[in-house]
């Protein structure tokens, strides 16, 4: 990296400039030994980070990219290829061009003689502090490859789990935005044309049709304005769920949700299990480990939950006596942890503790996904019923009458 810099010399002489170092630290460090006083020291801002800022709204970095990055340089790695050298060649493989640049800089701070996890670390929106320590913690007991293959496993068990759940969502989700823009052409151009007939006739209707009626005679004045409300609605409701409250009341609602809370549960239990059990073997403490895992769990709920063992532990006593009092750590982890604790097996019983839940997340994404298109199906089929019963039955009294 490049920092523009203010000194002066020891006849009190002020010199501006630009010198390169792999840190703020290390920039001062190569002023003082040219005999400088560093005044100010500023990282310098150029037409390439203008060009990684672009490239990273445009882009970003999927799960897929990390998963194929850590699956290669596992293998590079393993095949006692230099970790500069094997980012060099990895760099080559991908088309983001965002992705590129991050494996470009992460290259030269190796090369320069930056650790490969400080190197990561310099980019925490894209490396997770679960990555980020396990890949230390490899460096420091001298088993990289193996800490890299877990965090790749890690991603991968993550990306499938995801994919899957998208999966299951993307019929309904269309199948509903299809129907939902349907329902509103029909009830803001169509119904009003025929509801008109239905009121010029003088004929007795129902209740429903005499809603649906207002209902259209009111969308097809205003529907612009509707339609906007709707807009305003959901830029708002993404905009909320981005900040830390909408966050934290998000995080609650969903562990309620009738199955999707269940399911949910699940993953956040299976992933804390895991990732912990993996942190513990690796060498890492259980504060700090749980400290790590809280971050990466993904929901404020689990986070705080976590962070409170972690503060138990950190006063002497078991992370179990935490567990017992949530209902939303199911009372299994509790029993498991605390038996893990007391026969010094914590590792060994989380693992198993995880594979038990991964499977309960296997089964439930299957059944939930069997379960969705009759749901939809039968839901549709009200709803085509309501209009039918509502519009054509008047229009058949109508027909009679002639």
């Amino acid at each position: 990296m490049k920092f523009l810099f203010k000194a002066k010399n020891d006849a009190g002489q002020m010199s501006e400039g630009v010198v390169e170092a792999i840190s703020w630290e290390a920039a001062a460090q190569v002023l003082g030994k040219n005999g400088l006083t560093p005044i100010t020291i500023k990282q310098q801002k150029n037409a390439q980070a203008f060009l990684q800022s672009f490239h990273k709204i445009l882009e970003g970095v999927k799960q897929k990219d990390l998963m194929v990055f850590f699956r290669q340089l596992a293998t590079l790695i393993d095949a006692r290829v230099p970790v500069a050298s094997s980012l060099n060649t990895i760099e080559e493989e991908f088309d983001n061009k965002y992705f590129r640049m991050v494996i470009r800089e992460i290259a030269d701070d190796v090369e320069d003689g930056m650790p490969f996890s400080e190197a990561l670390e310099k980019h925490r929106d894209i490396f997770s502090p679960l990555t980020i320590n396990m890949i230390r913690a490899g460096e420091i007991s001298g088993s990289l490859q193996k800490s890299i293959s877990f965090v790749a496993g890690n991603i991968d068990k993550n990306y499938q789990l995801t994919s899957r759940i998208k999966s299951a969502l993307y019929y309904p989700v269309f199948v509903l935005g299809v129907a939902f823009i349907v329902g509103f052409l029909v009830i803001s151009f169509i119904l009003p044309r025929i509801s008109s007939l239905i009121r010029d006739s003088n004929v007795s209707i129902p209740w429903h049709t005499s809603l649906l009626i207002s209902v259209g005679d009111f969308m097809s004045q205003y529907w612009w304005a509707v339609a906007f409300v709707i807009l305003a609605a959901i830029g708002s409701f993404i905009y909320y769920l981005r900040t830390p409250a909408g966050r934290s009341e998000w995080s609650v609602l969903v562990l309620r949700i009738p199955v999707i809370g269940q399911l949910a549960r699940n993953i956040y239990v299976a992933r804390f299990a895991e990732n912990l059990s993996a942190l513990l073997n690796s060498g890492i403490p259980v504060v700090r480990a749980l400290t790590i895992v809280s971050e990466v769990v993904g929901n404020s709920v689990f986070e705080g939950i976590i962070l409170k063992a972690a503060n138990e532990v950190k006063n002497g006593n078991l992370m179990s006596a935490v567990f017992v009092h949530y209902p939303e750590m199911p009372s299994l982890v509790a029993q498991m942890t605390r038996i893990g604790e007391e026969t010094g097996t914590l590792a060994r019983v989380l693992k198993g503790t995880a594979e038990f839940y991964n499977q309960e997340v296997d089964t439930m994404t299957k059944n939930l996904t069997a379960l969705i298109e009759p749901v939809l199906i039968v839901g549709l089929g009200i709803g085509v019923g309501f209009l039918v019963v509502s519009i054509l039955l008047p229009i058949y009294t109508i027909a009679g009458q002639l």
